[in-house]
């Protein structure tokens, strides 16, 4: 991410409403009633909403951004909620976790550069243990249209930065897939994903 695009997202946190609201993603919300708590990583997790979801439901909760702001929100929203998460700022490649050390592993809207997207997907991917799950959802390619009807549904604007099933599939080898679907879905998350949008939901476990 470059020091423009890192300059954006501090700028879209450090307004005291939470950008993307408060309450967690709904496709992560139901993943993890069927998972039995333990560690879990958020990566690009932003102002927290979903690593404090996961905390106040017993998970053991880490989580990284590039936002320093963002960071400020999470923790701010994990004191109003009585929770612990452990955030760092930083790029992956500079941070301390230990290879299959996590149960979990959250993308939520985790659009990365696409050159560097892959990358991180592996790195993500050696941090998760043996029967370990990746939880992703992101904007399909498709979803291009539906910002262009309506932009208050907000995701990139650079198709490259989208997601199709091929993509993920190519980023994730070495997965069981416990779902990999296209969905159009009505989105109300705080100020800026506010209407329908397409996105790509993806489940699997580590082999």
């Amino acid at each position: 991410m470059t020091e423009q695009q890192i300059k954006h997202w501090n700028e879209r946190y450090s307004n005291e409403d939470y950008a993307y609201g408060e309450e967690p993603n709904h496709f992560l919300k139901d993943q993890l009633k069927d998972l039995e708590p333990g560690k879990i990583l958020f990566a690009a997790e932003g102002e927290g909403r979903n690593a404090v979801h996961a905390a106040k439901n017993g998970w053991e909760v880490f989580a990284f951004d590039l936002s320093t702001e963002g960071k400020r929100k999470a923790l701010k929203l994990a004191e109003k909620n009585k929770v612990a998460v452990n955030y760092q700022v930083g790029a992956l490649d500079d941070l301390d976790y230990d290879d299959e050390s996590f149960d979990a592993v959250v993308l939520i809207f985790a659009h990365f550069n696409p050159l560097d997207r892959t990358a991180i997907h592996h790195q993500l991917s050696k941090l998760l243990k043996k029967g370990g799950q990746v939880i992703l959802e992101g904007f399909s390619e498709n979803h291009l249209e539906y910002r262009k009807k309506d932009p208050r549904i907000g995701g990139p604007e650079n198709l490259d930065m989208l997601f199709s099933r091929e993509k993920i599939l190519s980023d994730f080898p070495g997965f069981e897939t416990v779902m990999l679907e296209e969905a159009e879905v009505l989105l109300n998350e705080g100020i800026y994903h506010q209407g329908f949008g397409s996105v790509i939901r993806f489940v699997a476990k580590k082999i």
